[in-house]
């Protein structure tokens, strides 16, 4: 298959120049708050109450959003949903200006970021599932493997470049001006958004009741040997392995690398798994599914451990970059699996219930590494999550036979003939 097929659509580079925009300065923003938060509290649990604020919204408005955006035209749902986070970015920006420190405790500023982060979670629980939802609508479906490798490679680059920029703009022009850039990214963002056109809404079921939404989207999930396997699977695997929540002890307290050594130890992840999502582009893993996702979150969950009693730099670096090579790998797998499997008029809901799984459990992972930390102290924390993450890993390998023997190579031989 043309590795670049997905690129030959005007529509698509366009949709991602949205997502990258998006994802650089949500990626970036986050960074910030965590440096700005932990400078503030030196307390690592406020590390996971970052997490904590936004999981909850996250989650709990998930599939209430994925019934809305069956419902909804996506483009211009998309539209406000970066508007929101456009005013949460400002929000930042506002009260990151060192002169607010003369007129409010810092304890007052802590709890405004928890609120404006909050808020941000409100607004992913939308963005999810719209952007999974709009890529069906911009491709033919016999290329929706390929547009998935490359939504997931934007995304990942912009997750490199968006922390990587936040640890050196930190250093340079201060948290305050870091939020600025945000904001001026998701501005963009949106500008990009208005060149590609409103698109049809293709559930037949417009004005349907919510509450049977819901349960047919769940029931679908669930009744779904590969789809519920690939995100549990994923889901523990992020929610124990959420080191990354806790960089910037790493990188003030362990390692001694400052904000710039904290942008890269960021960026690592990202890095290894955009290498990864490129090479995906000229050699498919649809083959042999299910052992490839069990052998990449094994292998996630060894680098993990290995970061978290380093105490060399460039060993954490290289623990880290692997460790996003092999979740890029499991990315891939289990976007693939979604876009595959996911009947048109329930990418929405779907896309909510991945959230749920999945996207949310990075806060949730975050606020479980923050409080284990607190516990265990840091490095115990890092390490137990690595090894609760090889012992799922193993459990699902050893009772789920059938998800071990996930081939989608019939799916995609299916879309390139229809």
């Amino acid at each position: 298959m043309d590795p670049y097929a997905a690129l030959r659509y005007k529509e698509f580079n366009i949709f991602l120049l949205v997502r990258f925009a998006m994802v650089f300065a949500w990626s970036m923003q986050f960074i910030v708050i965590e440096w700005q938060v932990y400078s503030l509290t030196k307390d690592p649990l406020s590390l996971g109450i970052i997490g904590l604020m936004e999981v909850i919204p996250a989650v709990s408005m998930a599939l209430f959003a994925g019934h809305v955006v069956d419902q909804k035209e996506k483009r211009n749902l998309l539209v406000k949903c970066i508007l929101g986070f456009s005013l949460v970015s400002l929000g930042l920006f506002l009260i990151s200006d060192p002169d607010l420190k003369k007129d409010l405790s810092s304890r007052t500023i802590l709890y405004i970021i928890y609120a404006l982060v909050f808020v941000g979670g409100l607004v992913r629980a939308f963005i999810g599932p719209t952007i999974f939802s709009l890529i069906a609508l911009i491709v033919p479906k016999k290329i929706y493997p390929n547009a998935a490798t490359w939504s997931s490679s934007t995304w990942q680059l912009a997750s490199v470049l968006g922390p990587a920029l936040a640890g050196f703009s930190i250093s340079w022009i201060g948290v305050h001006w870091s939020m600025c850039v945000i904001f001026g990214f998701s501005l963009l963002a949106l500008l990009f958004l208005f060149r590609i056109p409103q698109k049809p809404i293709l559930n037949p079921k417009i004005g349907e009741p919510i509450f049977q939404s819901l349960k047919d989207g769940l029931k679908f999930v669930f009744s779904s040997t590969a789809i519920f396997g690939a995100l549990t699977l994923d889901m523990i695997a992020v929610l124990f392995g959420g080191a990354v929540a806790l960089l910037p002890i790493y990188a003030q307290d362990i390692l001694h690398v400052g904000s710039e050594g904290f942008g890269i130890l960021r960026a690592a992840p990202a890095v290894g798994a955009s290498i990864t999502m490129l090479g995906s582009t000229r050699f498919p893993l649809h083959r042999n599914a299910g052992k490839k996702l069990l052998w990449a979150v094994f292998g996630f969950g060894i680098c993990i451990i290995i970061f978290g009693i380093s105490e060399i730099f460039w060993i954490s670096v290289a623990a880290l970059f692997l460790s996003g090579a092999v979740d890029g790998v499991s990315m891939i797998i289990r976007q693939t699996i979604l876009q595959l499997k996911t009947p048109d008029n329930m990418r929405g809901r779907v896309a909510s219930v991945n959230s749920i799984f999945v996207g949310s459990s990075n806060e949730l992972g975050a606020f479980e590494s923050g409080l284990a930390a607190k516990l265990l102290g840091t490095v115990p924390a890092v390490v137990f999550g690595g090894c609760m993450t090889l012992l799922t890993t193993g459990i699902t390998g050893l009772v789920s036979p059938s998800f071990r023997r996930l081939d989608l190579s019939k799916d995609v031989e299916e879309q390139n003939n229809a």
